[in-house]
């Protein structure tokens, strides 16, 4: 069981009081930049044992009364079908999925602004499904000049030719479904449109990681930097600060680079270029203060940096990406002086592979720290194997039992080999989908089948490493039941197509 090193509420409460603060700051108008994942932030949870995947939009939920939501999405993002990984689906989609939940939660969505918008057919496509559905929308076109040229850029033909946003609310959340979406520029957009209407809006930013009062070296600030090695991010020294107030605090390269333009842009809408001194003014965030026990985190955190490597590696294998993203993540490695031995699957692993003729073999972590491994077969996969193993072991039940009727399983594969036509080889095999449908079909009249199914949630945050890359079904599905997957670089066959 991973050791909790986050108070979750209390991290809530400063939250919420310190937003809160600053609302008053602006005379009861501020536009807050929301940086990372309104929802289901598995990194934080991941980095900072405790923390609620989804505090952040239970905090705002706490002062619905207050805030509206602005959603932006790029449409440049929108034409490049960009793809939000950890979910699979596009940010367009993903931007559809926040909206349903908002709404679910009942916090007000004001509206949707298309940034960066130049013609792009797909962006087109998309603004007719938001007429479809009857959401209001505002469209941003680029800026001749941006962001260097701020003369133009405050102007009526910069910010001013971009449509005004009405909002009611003293806090107004500025968000989007990933990076480059254009949530800066909306937010300085509207600051310039309140002031030439003789409103003191203020603008602020919300960015979990890097967090800025713990050391730049600190694994949880360096997990963020290997989460954004694609990114080629880093964490450094907020300069500004430092020399402004003589406190060392952290920040991010594109906060620190962007700072200078940011500020001479605050100083001509506002006349106060005293509006913010630094970066780290800008932000709101009080992660810092939820840490309880920094050796969990710690450790947490060194785990994480060891999954984003491992992940690293095999997505190079298969061309997702470049070899500078491997090299910064090994780099951060060697800073924390770790190596992906230090993760408890592994070896297990590994050694189960070894010890079957180096078939594809896979490790999970139970929760009380045991490790499970299982190996693919003419039945089914390795991660399937595993799986199964695991939750007899948790439901006490014989490694020899039987938990699925041939009854079930024959017909489950004619199925796939003779309807569906099986797969590159012309055979399949039991992927996880499969082997959970069938599992929950036999425990209908199964007690012991029953009883094993009860076990799976219980697999929920545990810890998975295949020893072969997985096919994207298998891997799909352990993401869903929230297992951390890791995998070897080795392909499961020579065959080019891995379905």
């Amino acid at each position: 069981m991973q050791k909790k090193g986050f108070d979750n509420q209390l991290y809530m409460d400063k939250q919420r009081e310190n937003i809160l603060s600053r609302i008053a700051r602006f005379n009861g108008k501020l536009y807050l930049e929301f940086g990372g994942k309104l929802f289901d932030d598995f990194h934080a949870s991941r980095v900072l044992p405790g923390f609620e995947p989804d505090a952040k939009i239970r905090m705002l939920q706490t002062m619905k009364d207050q805030v509206e939501i602005i959603f932006c999405l790029s449409a440049e993002n929108i034409e490049k079908s960009k793809i939000r990984a950890d979910l699979g689906i596009s940010y367009d989609m993903d931007l559809l999925r926040q909206i349903d939940l908002v709404k679910g939660m009942n916090i007000e969505v004001n509206s949707i602004v298309i940034t960066k918008y130049g013609g792009q057919p797909a962006a087109d496509q998309f603004m007719r499904v938001l007429d479809a559905r009857g959401l209001k929308y505002y469209v941003h076109k680029p800026i001749p000049g941006y962001p260097h040229n701020v003369d133009y850029i405050v102007s009526d033909k910069g910010y001013g030719a971009n449509p005004y946003i009405e909002t009611t609310k003293p806090l107004v959340v500025v968000t989007a479904p990933g990076p480059g979406s254009g949530k800066l520029a909306t937010c300085l957009s509207q600051v310039y449109h309140e002031y030439k209407r003789g409103i003191t809006a203020g603008y602020g930013k919300y960015e979990t990681f890097p967090i800025w009062n713990i050391p730049l070296n600190h694994p949880v600030n360096l997990a963020y930097e290997a989460a954004t090695a694609d990114l080629q991010d880093v964490n450094m020294i907020d300069p500004y600060h430092l020399e402004h107030y003589g406190v060392t605090t952290v920040n991010y390269n594109r906060d620190v680079e962007a700072f200078p333009i940011v500020h001479r842009i605050l100083t001509k809408i506002t006349g106060d270029d005293k509006f913010y001194c630094s970066p780290t003014d800008m932000g709101v965030n009080m992660a810092g203060y939820g840490i309880f026990d920094d050796e969990a985190c710690r450790e947490a955190s060194r785990q994480e940096v060891i999954r984003r490597y491992l992940r690293g590696l095999a997505d190079h294998k298969q061309g997702k990406e470049p070899i500078e993203t491997v090299l910064k993540l090994r780099n951060i490695m060697e800073q924390l002086e770790i190596t992906e031995d230090a993760r408890p699957v592994v070896a297990p692993a590994r050694r189960k592979s070894a010890a079957c003729g180096n078939v594809p073999a896979a490790a999970i972590e139970l929760p009380d720290g045991r490790v499970i491994t299982g190996k693919a077969s003419t039945l089914m996969s390795a991660s399937s194997g595993a799986l199964l193993n695991s939750i007899k072991v948790l439901a006490d039940i014989p490694k020899s039992t039987l938990l699925m009727s041939p009854a079930v399983l024959e017909p489950l594969l004619s199925l796939k080999n003779e309807l569906l036509g099986g797969s590159s080889s012309g055979i399949s095999v039991l992927k996880t989908d499969d082997v959970l449908s069938a599992l929950y079909i036999c425990a209908v009249t199964d007690p012991v089948a029953k009883r094993a199914v009860e076990q799976l949630p219980k697999l929920r945050g545990c810890e998975l490493h295949s020893t072969h890359i997985l096919n994207s079904g298998d891997e799909s599905v352990l993401r869903k039941m929230r297992m951390n997957v890791t995998t070897d670089t080795r392909f499961a066959s020579e065959k080019l197509y891995n379905a």
